[in-house]
């Protein structure tokens, strides 16, 4: 939680006055017993009307003065509640954004949401409760104790050891339970993981009549869940009918002790009334400072689970955006296009290079070399699971290189910041990603500058531009994820989002597998065409030898495996796996 606080630092006033105003409320209900014992002893015993009606307008001013105090604390607590809520969930989106692969498979899709939503609603509502309970229920308790000392010391000694008492209850239940709420957030995560994969691949589920095996198998994580909270559910429930039993029990002997001693002279009548009253004011703090510390025990854990998200690479980035903008200078790699420095000369190489995936004994990749200049193209072909979209993600820096060296604009991944090399490389995902907005909005993702003239061009290329004019033009809405368009046109326009921007290097993961043979021979002579015409570097991943048939280099991968690496006619000669894919129809036809 003190990783969290800092959060809470524009919001000092709020979690400055929020308790305090609680205070002046709890002063208030500290003194009311006094006025009653003065209304039992002075007003009623001496029946004088006109100080039992002084004294009851004064118990309703303190009541109107408590709602304004009470409402002003609750206002300031929501305040820094939700602001605090706010900039948590923004800074952990920042963040998870910009992880590489590598930390968020460590740490997996279904736990990022629940820790960006359930836990840090959870650690939101935590502070509100603090901020007004945890100073006022405690003042309260030790208050009355006081006050019960300034009435009788003697009858005040049964406060002493009532405390001390509840105290070691609740500290027992902070103990037992905060390793247990922990478990159950690991739980959810897994039930909200099942129902993740579940809704992604119903249309599966329902192709091989699964669904009653994966009805049982949620229903085996949901029991699960549920068993772990009823577990601790159990045990935090212990705590109000402990905290109850002890209180009451205190009660009745300071109530029999109480009535003998009035009965002798030693207590007023008023004085008992007004040590039960702050005996029932301990019991309602100590009930409402027992959920606090259920809610605390919650926000606790996961609190620790939001900490492991933010120390996850934390700072690297930031750091290597300062370190390298003056390197990408020097080597005169600049953030715009490259194409044009002369002393540029390699745009993509590989020596040796291998990768093996987070906790993984086998290599995805093994031994890649190749070497593709600036205006170059490269076509990367194997079969499913050879390595092709691994390679790519190398490129991208989305993993780090396990062995052997990746250079890219001759310099070696590692010193390049992954923001600046990003900005470089214009990138077609293996899966269509459109994004709720409009055609237009989409196309900006890769130059926000872009002109309207730009975005037809790439349209055009992209042979998007004849279907984007029977709609609404570059503001046609599009839906979330794209589904008011069909596989081959969310295709198209992923490819036509990536040429909007001015790169140096454009990649393509398989990314015309939706098209027909026509539609794609038209793009692929457009696209070398643009892209000889800004004199970018070209690397297309396909398993169809028509797509990579006209690279300047074709890289052949099997098993993570470089079997194959030249041109199409050199590897029709030389490699048995390419002759394979063209013989099989790996060409398209």
């Amino acid at each position: 939680m003190r990783y969290l606080i800092r959060f809470l630092r524009p919001y000092i006033k709020e979690c400055i006055f929020a308790p305090l105003f609680k205070l002046f409320e709890a002063v208030l209900d500290l003194l009311v017993p006094l006025v009653m014992t003065a209304i039992i002893d002075e007003g009623i015993a001496k029946e004088d009307l006109s100080f039992i009606l002084w004294m009851g307008a004064l118990l309703l001013g303190f009541a109107v003065v408590g709602v304004v105090i009470a409402i002003t604390a609750q206002f300031f607590a929501a305040k820094a509640a939700v602001y605090f809520q706010t900039d948590v969930k923004h800074a952990l989106f920042k963040h998870i954004i910009r992880l590489d692969a590598a930390s968020q498979d460590k740490v997996g899709s279904a736990t990022l949401i629940t820790r960006m939503t359930g836990d840090i609603n959870q650690v939101a509502a935590s502070v509100n409760w603090s901020l007004r309970l945890f100073l006022r229920s405690p003042f309260i308790v030790f208050g009355a104790m006081i006050m019960a000392f300034i009435i009788d010391v003697k009858a005040a000694l049964l406060f002493v050891v009532l405390i001390p008492v509840l105290s070691v209850i609740v500290y027992i239940c902070l103990r037992v339970t905060i390793p247990l709420y922990k478990n159950v957030q690991k739980r959810l995560d897994k039930v909200l993981l099942r129902t993740k994969e579940n809704l992604a691949g119903v249309r599966v589920i329902r192709a091989f009549l699964r669904q009653k095996t994966e009805e049982e198998s949620f229903e085996n994580e949901n029991e699960t869940l549920l068993t772990e909270q009823l577990h601790v559910g159990r045990i935090a429930s212990l705590m109000n009918p402990l905290t109850l039993l002890i209180v009451n029990s205190a009660l009745i002997f300071l109530i029999y002790v109480g009535g003998v001693r009035v009965e002798i002279g030693e207590l007023t009548q008023g004085q008992v009334v007004a040590l039960i009253n702050y005996m029932s004011q301990i019991l309602v703090e100590l009930i409402k400072f027992a959920d606090v510390i259920i809610i605390v025990n919650k926000s606790l854990a996961c609190a620790d689970r939001i900490r492991e998200v933010f120390e996850l690479q934390e700072g690297e980035y930031s750091d290597l955006l300062s370190s390298n903008t003056d390197k990408n200078t020097k080597l005169g790699v600049s953030e715009t296009n490259t194409s044009d420095e002369t002393e540029i000369d390699v745009a993509l190489a590989c020596e040796g290079m291998s990768f093996s995936y987070p906790g993984s004994k086998k290599n995805a990749l093994d031994g890649v070399d190749l070497n593709v200049k600036t205006s170059e193209s490269l076509g990367i072909i194997g079969g499913t699971g050879s390595g092709k979209t691994t390679l790519l993600s190398l490129i991208l820096k989305y993993y780090d290189v396990s062995e052997g060296r990746l250079d890219i604009f001759d310099k070696s991944i590692n010193e390049w910041s992954p923001d600046i090399l990003r900005k470089k490389i214009g990138y077609v995902p293996q899966r269509s990603v459109l994004f709720s907005g409009t055609i237009r909005s989409n196309l900006a993702w890769g130059n926000e500058s872009a002109s309207d003239e730009k975005m037809w061009e790439a349209l055009r290329i992209a042979q998007a531009e004849e279907f984007v004019k029977e709609k609404d033009g570059l503001d046609t809405v599009v839906e979330a994820g794209g589904r008011n368009f069909s596989g081959g046109q969310r295709q198209r326009l992923c490819i036509a989002r990536a040429l909007v921007k001015n790169a140096d290097i454009y990649v393509f993961d398989d990314s015309f597998s939706a098209l027909d043979t026509a539609t794609e021979a038209t793009l692929r002579t457009q696209l070398s065409e643009y892209v000889n015409k800004v004199k970018a570097t070209l690397v297309i991943v396909s398993q169809r030898i028509a797509s990579v048939k006209g690279a300047d280099h074709i890289l052949v991968l099997e098993d993570g495996q470089a079997v194959g690496y030249g041109k199409h006619d050199e590897l029709l000669e030389s490699c048995e796996v390419y002759r394979e894919i063209d013989r099989i129809g790996g060409d398209g036809s």
